[in-house]
């Protein structure tokens, strides 16, 4: 199995590729690279009235943010080709006409007052309408399989509507298997005869699909549950055409933070996490939705994030890099049930990764921020600014608010803080401390932290009466990484000229 395993991530470009999908994406890949296999992208643009021009591009550079690209798809490798369905119209034609020849569909010409009539009969008796075996040649129903083939063709010169109808075959017991939920058995006697051909001259989402997973000669078809109800008549299309099916697994569905429903771009809103990997702009209402590489989101973490949304690696490691995700997964590890989506974890893992970041890659992320805000220091000065603040920080974003006082002196003092830490003899105790720093030459940390620490015992000062006013007048709050180490690094000049503003100030 090892060396022909293929498969598909097969999107519509109807808008911006939801989490689910990348997921999708993300399980095939894995699953392909485990196996030394194929990861093919496939456009499914069937459906001309929801398609979106710059969807295409969206997904495919989603993807590539993400870092599992395909390997065979639309410009890339296209020795299967195309890859985009509606390039591909005559293939479906002449497929789904082969299903006509051999009996395994036929030509449908009921118009939609006339199902809608025969549903409305169905209802009025207490029943539900399935176009099939029930109903398809009792003679109410206008198809090829009442009609002899003079009138079909007749029909056809005339150029009226038809679609092509599978043919869903009668008692039989369907037993299939999917690798992820296991034996399935259904009563094909329940089934409706689905449309595979429309009259525009499109295959339905079901013709199109098997054809292509066949000669695209895929192996494992790795998709959402919601495509389950679908497998009967997948595997009976595959029996009709007389090909080998391939090996089906229906992955559970990313649940909303509550735990209820699918988790949907209105949940995202709602709660304010985004819901799609990039930013995207709707190109009619112009409406811009968040992406997580926008939000901050480092795609590794975003990627080991989405992994375990339905799958555990059966051990306690939560970390995992791309290439002990693909050696570790399985789909015999992946849930049958929903998972609920989490912000807060999202958060956690990209506080994780963040310890595992370089702080010279860090910083080179944090420059712009600061160039932004008009402020200029050397590489070397914001890289020891990194190092000390980067535990504390979730998103790069967060990096200006956990070290501002790095760069500019407070504008405001934290009130709860003042009040208690900033009483009727600090100001005196400031001045003196002053004095002190003034004496002071070598402004390291490790030594200023000795001479005040030592001036403080000397005079018998408690240890909060200083330290306390002392970093709200360097920092305008008590936060903040070691005290003097915040000291060295503003220096001599601007610890004691804070100092000064505080006892002005406060």
């Amino acid at each position: 199995m090892e060396s022909n395993v293929r498969v598909r991530f097969a999107p519509s470009p109807t808008g911006p590729l939801h989490i689910g999908g990348v997921r999708t994406a993300l399980y095939n890949y894995l699953f392909a690279k485990k196996h030394n296999g194929t990861f093919v992208l496939r456009i499914e643009d069937t459906d001309q009235t929801r398609y979106v021009a710059n969807a295409e591009q969206y997904i495919i550079d989603a993807l590539a943010w993400c870092n599992i690209p395909f390997d065979e798809g639309p410009g890339r490798n296209e020795k299967l080709g195309p890859y985009r369905q509606s390039e591909r119209k005559e293939i479906y034609k002449k497929h789904a006409t082969l299903l006509v020849e051999t009996g395994w569909a036929y030509y449908a010409f009921d118009t939609s007052k006339q199902l809608d009539a025969e549903r409305k009969g169905h209802e009025a008796k207490g029943k539900n309408f399935i176009y099939n075996w029930h109903n398809r040649e009792k003679g109410r129903l206008v198809n090829s399989l009442v009609l002899s083939d003079e009138e079909v063709e007749t029909k056809m010169k005339a150029g009226e509507n038809y679609v092509i109808r599978f043919k869903t075959p009668q008692d039989e017991i369907l037993r299939m298997e999917d690798e992820i939920r296991g034996n399935i058995t259904i009563d094909t006697n329940t089934l409706d005869d689905k449309i595979l051909f429309k009259g525009d001259g499109m295959p339905t989402y079901h013709l199109a699909n098997i054809v292509d997973d066949h000669l695209m000669e895929i192996s494992h078809v790795i998709r959402g549950e919601e495509w389950l109800p679908s497998m009967p008549l997948h595997i009976l299309l595959y029996k009709a055409f007389g090909w080998d099916a391939p090996k089906f697994a229906h992955l559970p569905l990313i649940l909303k933070p509550i735990g209820k429903g699918k988790l949907s771009k209105r949940d995202g809103d709602k709660l304010g996490f985004p819901v799609f990997p990039l930013a995207y702009k709707n190109e009619i209402s112009g409406d811009l939705s968040r992406g997580y590489k926008e939000e901050g989101y480092f795609a590794d973490g975003f990627i080991n994030m989405l992994a375990f949304l339905g799958w555990n690696p059966g051990n306690e490691q939560e970390l995992f890099s791309l290439e002990e995700l693909t050696n570790s997964f399985e789909l015999k590890r992946v849930s049958k049930s929903g998972a609920k989506f989490s912000p807060e974890k999202a958060s956690w893992f990209n506080q994780q990764y963040m310890q595992t970041k370089e702080n010279s890659e860090l910083t080179d992320l944090f420059i712009p921020i600061l160039e932004e805000k008009g402020i200029y220091q050397t590489n070397d000065f914001i890289l020891k600014v990194v190092s000390s603040i980067k535990e504390r920080a979730i998103f790069i974003k967060d990096f200006w608010e956990l070290s501002s006082f790095f760069f500019e002196n407070p504008q405001e003092y934290d009130a709860k803080a003042s009040k208690k830490n900033w009483k009727e003899g600090t100001p005196e105790l400031m001045n003196d401390l002053i004095g002190l720093l003034e004496t002071i030459q070598n402004f390291s940390s490790e030594n200023t932290e000795k001479e005040i620490k030592k001036w403080i015992t000397d005079k018998e000062i408690g240890f909060g009466k200083v330290m306390q006013p002392l970093r709200l007048s360097l920092v305008g709050a008590l936060k903040g990484p070691h005290l003097f180490d915040i000291i060295e690094m503003i220096g001599k000049e601007a610890t004691i000229k804070r100092l000064e503003n505080a006892i002005t100030k406060l």
